[in-house]
């Protein structure tokens, strides 16, 4: 009489779990022994110059241009025209041409008025732009 075969439905994992017990002693032995990589960071001679602090165009309420220059030890201001702010930022394009060019405007100036400037310094070719805002304080 034959003999009728089931299929097998259970698995062995004990091999599974033979191999993974070996795995583990092995990654414990060898991990104390590996040496983190060491990275060499160039390092920067004293020669390098401090970046320069950013040129300030200030719009006011009534929609006229005040130039801030910053430097180390004064701070010079004055009222300029659309065209002695162009003359202005060619002469420092001249000397710096990644002079950096922060606008500050009031709150109740038209955003147009800041649209116009910063298209000025778009035409002028000045790369670095940003706009000068106040913090909250809470």
């Amino acid at each position: 009489m034959p003999r009728s075969r089931r299929a097998m439905s259970e698995i062995n994992v004990v091999p599974y779990i033979d191999v993974m017990l070996v795995l583990l002693v092995i990654f414990m032995i060898t991990a104390p022994l590996v040496n983190p990589g060491v990275i060499e960071l160039p390092t920067v001679g004293k020669s390098s110059l401090p970046p320069e602090l950013p040129l300030e165009v200030v719009i006011r309420a009534d929609a006229s241009l005040l130039l801030r220059e910053r430097s180390k030890t004064a701070v010079s201001e004055r009222t300029v025209s659309s065209a002695e702010l162009v003359a202005a930022l060619q002469q420092k394009q001249k000397t710096n041409p990644e002079q950096a060019v922060v606008i500050a405007a009031d709150k109740d100036v038209r955003y147009e008025a800041v649209l116009k400037v910063m298209d000025e310094l778009q035409k002028q070719n000045v790369r670095r732009v940003g706009l000068l805002v106040k913090p909250v304080a809470q």
